[in-house]
């Protein structure tokens, strides 16, 4: 999109766009120099993640957003689950942009060390957070590295991290009322 992958190399800007379809499972990734917003309507309905490029003082960022909840009150009921989902999926992400985007690491394999933040949008103080994942190499393996989480806006009683999926009724309730919708 945008100028054409083949004679765009920049890294800055560039973004990425992972939608997944529930009825054919199949991923489809979009890469341009600009946020495609026609894509983007309706973002909190959907299971899209937008990835963007940042340079911050000379350190390379790939900053990963995904929409947990927010206008939609079905949403917030659904938040913990559609966190977990998002948390044990995104090394999956991270490696459709590495195949997807493999030329740009083949020109740049220094990208494979910049620090991968995730930021998690949603209504809910709980899960309205950032995270980041550490370097782009070992977020897309799984592996836990020094992941630093951080609430984007909450209070100090809401700032431990969510509990794990599937170990209150509430969550139990979350998850039916999801696969029901």
């Amino acid at each position: 999109m945008g100028e054409g992958l083949k004679s765009y190399s920049a890294i800055i800007p560039r973004t990425y766009i992972l939608s997944h379809c529930d009825f054919t499972a199949n991923l489809t990734l979009t890469i341009s120099n600009v946020i495609n917003l026609d894509q983007l309507k309706g973002w909190y309905n959907n299971d899209d993640v937008v990835a963007e490029w940042k340079k911050v003082k000379e350190t390379m960022f790939l900053n990963v957003h995904c929409f947990v909840s927010g206008p939609n009150l079905l949403l917030d009921v659904a938040a913990e689950f559609r966190y977990h989902i998002f948390s044990k999926e995104l090394p999956l992400v991270l490696k459709a942009v590495l195949h997807g985007d493999s030329v740009l690491f083949a020109e740049h394999p220094e990208l494979m060390d910049a620090l991968v933040c995730v930021y998690f949008h949603s209504s809910l103080p709980k899960y309205n957070r950032m995270e980041c994942w550490g370097p782009l190499k070992d977020a897309a393996e799984g592996k836990p590295g020094d992941q630093v989480k951080g609430l984007l806006t909450a209070d100090k009683e809401s700032s431990s991290s969510p509990s794990k999926w599937g170990r209150s009724p509430k969550s139990i309730f979350q998850a039916l009322f999801t696969f029901l919708l």
